[in-house]
């Protein structure tokens, strides 16, 4: 079969779901017996999201193979369940630093570089190029922004010339498109999905699938517009309305029949999906009714995106445990600065996440919530930064050294816990160069690490850090009960926990990159069943 190229662009705004639309799509033919690969492209200059502040873009996801890569690539590796590479994420940075970078070889001999057609090549090789390595039948290409936005037309452009290229069979547009119900009149309005696909195909493409976020169901009268406007039958509109929980997205799409609209655009043969597993977990997201109050502590609690990964995994768990996740946040700077008691924390909740974040702008209000979650007994997990706090935490109300801290934040303190890593001592270039992607973890026999990981020897589990536990302070660390339970192949803590607690576990690893639907986290896991077993007992 030759390859399919299915492209997802958006209109009016960003934000209106097209990742979700993209991996739900991925989901739908990957179970009806297709191979199936995600690209985003992401047309800022940014060369990848890694040196973007959360509150920019969300939270940097990063792939197996180290890749610091756009979120929307972890929708789709819950959804597909696959793990992906820094090569799914193409970016303006990327492309036009290859092709700077062949320019200045001389591959370009004799020409006057531009846009088109050197730039639109390079795009379309590095889809194709992406494609073919992983052997897909269907490559779900996802142009981020919105249809009109200066930065994407480069992108658009080379979409444009691969339909040319590769044929009407075997490249489909889907675009995703905003239609507003007014509160006024309950009116839902199609006027800016007309202009957003005038705009697309202003620019030389016409759809074949649109599909319509709105709050509710499209009415009748409202598809006959699209369609009459849009040029597109009305069998190849699809409404995307609120959903309870994104994971309804697939089934939604697929009760109005959207691979039959597929197979025709695309003339390929699609088995009738089996989507039991799939539907049976998301019953159990929307119907289970025991709660477990989770406290989330972090810094950028205003952009709950910048966390997505971890709250999809807690979702992913409780599921599993027929549990009602209910996050309740707690902003670190407010902490800090007094707005929140700290003694009122464990009080709230059943169990805690201690979040990711670097810097210095929180801490002490992670370090205040810590001391009272741990002294409180109360499930906790740290992640990354969250183990770091913890260390630090430890040191300085356990081990009493009062100015203990990492040297990330206080270069000069005189008990340097948490510390630079040795290979990080001499990088200067800040873009790609931290410790990235999965790593192996040995488990320590007997530990609550190796119980909730079922008993394995070594696991691998994503990174994205600089700084790591200082190994001069471990021994005092373990002799006070807070022990290293998982160490990496060269002997850095990994994780630790407190001796004979129910759950006190920091990990330098972030595994809510690896928490699948159907198969989620065993941390997340482990921290959830802690939770019950605590409010029952």
């Amino acid at each position: 079969m030759a390859l399919k190229l299915i492209f997802v662009t958006g209109g009016v705004l960003s934000g209106l779901g097209k990742g979700v639309v993209t991996a739900s799509l991925g989901l739908l033919l990957k179970a009806s017996g297709l191979s199936v690969t995600a690209i985003k492209i992401d047309p800022y200059v940014n060369v990848d999201a890694g040196t973007m502040n959360p509150y920019m873009h969300g939270e940097v996801f990063v792939t197996e193979d180290g890749g610091e890569t756009d979120l929307d690539l972890g929708h789709y590796e819950r959804f597909l369940n696959i793990n992906l590479s820094k090569k799914n994420n193409i970016t303006t940075g990327k492309v036009y630093s290859t092709v700077i970078r062949k320019e200045r070889k001389g591959e370009y001999l004799g020409q006057t570089v531009q846009i088109i057609p050197h730039v639109t090549d390079e795009i379309k090789k590095e889809i194709l190029d992406v494609a073919r390595e992983q052997e897909t039948d269907v490559a779900i290409v996802e142009i981020g922004g919105t249809v009109g936005d200066i930065e994407g037309l480069p992108f658009l452009e080379a979409a444009r010339q691969l339909r040319l290229e590769l044929g009407e069979t075997n490249t489909l547009f889907t675009h995703v498109v905003l239609v507003p119900k007014l509160t006024t009149t309950g009116e839902l309005k199609t006027k800016p999905a007309q202009h957003s696909i005038q705009e697309l195909r202003r620019i030389g493409i016409q759809p074949d699938i649109l599909i319509a976020r709105s709050p509710t169901h499209l009415s009748a009268e409202a598809r006959k517009k699209l369609s009459l406007f849009g040029n597109v039958p009305e069998r190849a509109i699809f409404s995307d309305p609120d959903v309870e929980t994104v994971y309804e997205v697939p089934l939604v799409l697929h009760k109005q029949r959207i691979l039959d609209v597929i197979s025709d655009k695309l003339r390929i043969k699609l088995n009738k999906p089996d989507l039991t597993a799939w539907k049976e977990f998301v019953e159990r997201v929307k119907t289970a009714s025991e709660p477990v109050r989770i406290g989330m502590i972090g810094k950028y609690t205003k952009l709950r995106d910048s966390y997505l990964s971890i709250i999809e995994a807690l979702k992913h768990a409780s599921a599993k445990l027929n549990l009602k996740p209910i996050l309740k946040w707690f902003e670190a700077t407010d902490i800090e600065q007094g707005r929140i008691d700290p003694k009122e924390i464990p009080e709230d909740i059943d169990c805690a996440v201690v979040l990711p974040g670097f810097g210095k702008r929180g801490l002490m209000g992670k370090i205040k919530a810590v001391k009272e979650l741990r002294e409180s007994g109360k499930p906790v997990l740290g992640i990354c930064f969250g183990l770091q706090v913890m260390v630090v935490e430890f040191a300085r109300n356990v081990l009493g050294y009062k100015d203990a801290n990492s040297t990330e934040i206080d270069p000069n303190t005189p008990y340097p816990v948490v510390d630079l890593m040795e290979i990080q001592r001499n990088v200067k270039v800040l873009g790609g160069t931290m410790r990235l992607g999965a790593r192996p973890i040995k488990l320590v026999p007997g530990t609550l690490a190796h119980k909730i990981y079922g008993g394995a020897e070594i696991i691998f589990e994503r990174h994205r850090h600089r700084y790591q536990v200082n190994p001069d302070y471990i021994d005092e660390f373990q002799d006070h009960g807070f022990v290293v339970s998982g160490t990496s192949d060269d002997c850095m803590a990994e994780i630790m926990e407190l001796k004979d607690s129910k759950f006190y576990l920091g990990t330098q690893a972030h595994p809510e990159f690896k928490s699948r639907p159907l198969s989620p986290s065993p941390v997340f896991e482990g921290l959830l069943v802690a939770a019950s077993r605590n409010r029952e007992g």
